[in-house]
């Protein structure tokens, strides 16, 4: 199972296994208060595309196809399909505010299809 929560949501015990898919680290946030057990920021979106969106709603298809074609150019999602598999239950972790419209919602479309 492949969950999406907020970096600065508590973590919890059904979170499992913790993977941050953002480039930067989230602002505020303390490595230890995080509890991340991986930090994913080659699957996140570069910085030109991240820049681009800037969490604005109205360009999510856009942002949707962009991104899914750079991560389907890069080599970063199969490299990590193999730790994925190793436990049962991952949450992809994030710092933006909209839970609807970011990376780690597109990202785990893309993974639950492996």
């Amino acid at each position: 199972m492949i969950r999406t929560k907020r970096i600065y949501t508590p973590p919890g015990p059904e979170d499992g296994y913790r993977i941050l898919v953002d480039r930067l680290w989230p602002r505020g946030m303390k490595k230890e208060a995080a509890r991340i057990d991986l930090w994913a920021k080659d699957v996140a979106p570069s910085t030109e595309l991240r820049q681009w969106f800037h969490h604005d709603a109205g360009q999510w298809e856009e942002f949707e196809k962009r991104y899914c074609a750079e991560l389907k150019a890069s080599a970063a999602v199969e490299a990590l399909l193999p730790e994925i598999r190793k436990h049962k239950v991952v949450t992809l972790l994030y710092g933006a505010r909209d839970e609807q419209h970011n990376q780690a919602v597109v990202l785990r479309a893309l993974l639950s299809k492996h």
